[in-house]
C-alpha cells in the first residue's frame, strides 16, 4: 500500500470513528453534537468516495486484482455502506449506522494489519468480473439483512426496558425493520443463487478450471439453503419475529464461514493465496 493510500485509510478510520462516537452518543442520550441527517448523509457520501479510493486503489500491474482477506472485507463493508447510503434517499434506514460505522473502522484497521495476498486473475475476463460483482453484492445485502436482524433484537429488548427509551424513539417500528430485512434478504438470495450457479456450472469460463468440492462450496450451499428455507417459510407459513431473526443470523454465519473463513485459514493460517 502506497503512503497516499495509507494516509487516506487512516483518515477514514478517524472519520468513521467520529461517526461511531456521534451516533452511539445519541443512542445513549448523551450526544454532544446535534443530529443533522442531511449533513450526515452528505458527509458519508464524501467518505464513501475516499473509501472507494482506499479499497480499489491497490490494483496490480497487468490488470490483476489483489483481494486478500483484509481488502476483501473492506470492499464488502464499502458496498454495504454504499447500499445503506443509497437507500437513505428512499427509505428510513435509521439505526443501521450504529453497527456499520464501527464495522467500517474495524475492517479498515484489519486491512492495514492483514491485507492478505490473493490475486484473483485477469480483470479483462468479463465472466470473472461479473461473478465477483454479483458475489460481493450478494454478501453485502445478506450482511445488511443480518445487521437489520440484530437491530430487531436490540429494539425488541429496548421495548421492554425503559433505560433504552432513547433508542426506541430513534429507530423505525419493529414491523418496518422486519419488512426491510425480508426485502434485503430476497434480493440477496437471488444474487447468491446467481453467484453459486455461475461459480459451479460455469467454473471453467469464470476461473479457468472445473469446479471442485470444498468447504467453501459446502458452506455456501448450506447458507443458500437456509436463506431459501426462510423465504419459503415466510411466504407459506408467515414466519416472522425471533424465528426469522434466528434463521437470518444462522444463514449469515454459514455464509461467512464459506467466504471469510476460507480466506482467514488460507491466508493467515496456511499463508497461501
Amino acid at each position: 500500500m502506497t503512503s497516499f493510500l495509507l494516509v487516506i485509510t487512516l483518515l477514514l478510520i478517524l472519520a468513521y470513528g467520529a461517526f461511531s462516537w456521534h451516533f452511539i452518543g445519541h443512542w445513549r442520550g448523551v450526544g454532544i453534537l446535534p443530529r443533522h441527517p442531511r449533513r450526515e448523509h452528505l458527509l458519508l457520501g464524501v467518505l464513501l468516495l475516499l473509501h472507494a479510493m482506499a479499497v480499489m486503489g491497490p490494483l496490480r500491474e497487468g490488470a490483476l486484482l489483489s483481494l486478500g482477506v483484509g481488502r476483501a472485507l473492506s470492499v464488502l463493508v464499502w458496498l454495504m455502506l454504499l447500499i445503506y447510503w443509497t437507500c437513505g434517499f428512499f427509505y428510513r434506514v435509521e439505526g443501521l449506522q450504529l453497527f456499520m460505522m464501527p464495522l467500517a473502522v474495524a475492517t479498515l484497521a484489519f486491512s492495514l494489519l492483514f491485507p492478505g495476498e490473493h490475486l484473483l486473475g485477469d480483470l479483462s475476463n468479463p465472466a470473472l468480473l461479473l461473478h465477483i460483482l454479483v458475489s460481493m453484492l450478494a454478501y453485502s445485502l445478506l450482511a445488511i439483512g443480518a445487521l437489520v436482524a440484530l437491530l430487531m433484537l436490540a429494539l425488541d429488548k429496548a421495548l421492554h426496558d425503559k433505560r433504552w427509551i432513547t433508542l426506541v424513539r430513534q429507530l423505525p417500528p419493529l414491523l418496518s425493520l422486519e419488512t426491510m430485512m425480508f426485502q434485503v434478504l430476497g434480493v440477496g438470495f437471488l444474487l447468491l443463487t446467481a453467484s453459486l450457479f455461475s461459480g459451479v456450472v460455469f467454473s471453467e469460463e469464470v476461473f479457468g478450471k472445473p469446479a471442485a468440492w470444498s468447504h467453501k462450496i459446502v458452506f455456501s450451499i448450506m447458507a443458500w439453503g437456509l436463506f431459501g428455507a426462510l423465504l419459503v417459510g415466510r411466504k407459506l407459513y408467515g414466519w416472522r419475529g425471533k424465528l426469522a431473526v434466528r434463521w437470518t443470523l444462522i444463514g449469515f454465519v454459514a455464509l461467512m464461514f464459506a467466504y471469510v473463513g476460507s480466506k482467514v485459514v488460507l491466508e493467515l493460517v496456511l499463508h497461501r493465496g
